[in-house]
């Protein structure tokens, strides 16, 4: 399963051919069915940090050294965005947010506010669905719903997509890609949906976090398993800034982080 989840990291840029390489037909039988369905949910196993970010470092968000991307997942929230914007304007960050569909839709004004204070609008599917259990129509439709209700309220066209739960399929790679979009995972989160403390959050987030390395906090409780867990996460951004500047690294948004430098094949502007 590790050497599938191998090509599907190859592949994940490539997913609209990828389908027709694993799809099964009658005359293969069991054996073929079961090699699909094992295709199909292996870049699920990208899931585990450490092997996301040794087969496929781009796909985990490790990108220029000298800098942090910091995401922020679950939004928009009508209590924990705008906490969260103004504590990243003491700071003079920007950041990536990963927006629900369905919370843009029901608050449309506050994800124009994130892209309206210089942030990033990124999509992380309608619903907050595990990816497993759905199947390639319902998976594209939520990816592509997402996206919509994220450009209709900002105005900004989203180039970055992360799962519910960071759980990748084929069908997540294969709706992403016609969207135009771009998976992105991360090496390090806070967990931050678990309880209000917010030097654990901080401390989680320095066990995994290295230059070059992506942040995953959220800004809404509407899927933690505590009320207001975004008040911790707040409290704890100061700390990962000292941190951060320890290190001298820059913290900003993925299209900093990961913006693809000019090849010298390129044709001169």
């Amino acid at each position: 399963m590790v050497g599938a989840a191998l090509v599907g990291c190859q592949l994940w840029d490539q997913a609209g051919s990828l389908g027709a390489v694993i799809r099964p037909t009658t005359a293969l039988g069991v054996a073929a069915t079961t090699a699909a369905v094992a295709g199909w949910a292996a870049p699920a196993l990208l899931r585990a940090r450490v092997l996301r970010t040794a087969i496929c470092p781009k796909l985990a968000g490790i990108g220029q050294l000298g800098h942090i991307a910091l995401t922020f997942d679950d939004g928009p929230d009508p209590e924990g965005t705008p906490a969260v914007l103004d504590a990243l304007d003491q700071l003079g960050w920007r950041a990536t947010f990963f927006m629900l569909g369905a919370q843009v839709t029901r608050h449309p004004d506050v994800a124009a506010a994130v892209v309206a204070a210089g942030h990033e609008a990124a999509v992380h599917g309608f619903s907050h669905r595990n990816h497993l259990t759905r199947g390639p129509a319902d998976v594209h439709r939520d990816v592509a719903d997402a996206a919509s209700a994220v450009l209709g309220a900002t105005g900004a066209r989203p180039n970055w997509f992360r799962p519910p739960y960071g759980v990748l399929t084929l069908a997540s790679l294969r709706a992403a890609r016609r969207v135009g979009l771009r998976p992105v995972l991360w090496t390090a989160w806070g967990r931050d949906w678990e309880a209000h403390n917010p030097a654990r959050v901080a401390d989680t987030v320095a066990s995994h976090l290295r230059p070059g390395g992506t942040v995953l906090l959220h800004d809404s409780d509407c899927t933690a398993r505590v009320t207001d867990s975004w008040r911790s996460t707040v409290q704890a951004l100061p700390r990962l800034a000292a941190l951060v500047d320890q290190w001298g690294c820059t913290v900003g948004p993925l299209r900093d982080h990961l913006a693809r430098r000019p090849s010298p094949t390129d044709p001169a502007p």
